[in-house]
């Protein structure tokens, strides 16, 4: 089965609130990847900021035929770090075979909710 996508994604404009709201919902931001291919993708993704070094060895695997919605908010990397809150930064998405990949924030740190959601480049 043919892999639509590519390999590699770039988000720049990524952001999870240090404030929290007090709606239902959860302020978070996710990585939306859709794998068309017949093989699991393997995914590594880096970030990167203004201020520090990159952050690494943030991992994830979206199946073959599915979609894998990557909630940052809830991933650790390798050294059992998380998503900084209140840091903006980018994200690059590296996968082992070709795959679609959407960045969604929502933001509910006012009573009127915002969601934000693009097609990484």
């Amino acid at each position: 089965m043919k892999g639509y996508g590519k390999r590699e994604w770039l988000v720049a404009d990524c952001y999870w609130p240090e404030i929290t709201g007090e709606g239902h919902y959860v302020s978070h931001e996710s990585i939306c990847v859709l794998n068309t291919s017949g093989s699991d993708a393997r995914i590594k993704i880096t970030l990167y900021f203004e201020d520090r070094e990159p952050m690494e060895g943030f991992e994830a695997v979206c199946k073959a035929c599915r979609t894998n919605h990557i909630r940052l908010d809830k991933l650790l990397n390798r050294r059992g770090e998380s998503v900084p809150r209140g840091t903006p930064y980018a994200m690059l998405l590296v996968s082992d075979c070709p795959v679609v990949a959407q960045y969604t924030r929502l933001d509910t740190t006012q009573d009127n909710v915002a969601l934000m959601t693009a097609i990484a480049y």
